[in-house]
């Protein structure tokens, strides 16, 4: 059954910095690996140029002929909600 990871992250953009979230759906047991932050940033909108720093899953990213950073925070915040349940208890409830 897939669970939902909530990926914090921050845009870094010269001296702006922006900090965001996403979110990923991933088996059980699963734990999210460079490949999986890499789709979910493309996913929004980043052109992934590259892998930094695969320990701390830093990526180099390029948007209109500029380069920036993505670093993707690790955390252990997963989401308890189950989102079959709650499509299913949608289906019971009266328009």
């Amino acid at each position: 059954m897939k669970k939902e990871h909530i990926v914090h992250f921050k845009v870094i953009h010269g001296k702006e910095v922006k900090e965001l979230r996403g979110l990923l759906y991933l088996e059980d047991n699963e734990e999210p690996n460079a490949e999986d932050y890499a789709r979910l940033l493309k996913g929004y909108g980043h052109e992934i140029t590259g892998l930094i720093d695969p320990y701390n899953f830093i990526y180099e990213a390029v948007k209109d002929g500029e380069v920036y950073k993505i670093d993707v925070i690790e955390n252990d915040e997963k989401s308890s909600r189950n989102p079959e349940a709650e499509h299913l208890a949608k289906n019971f409830m009266k328009p």
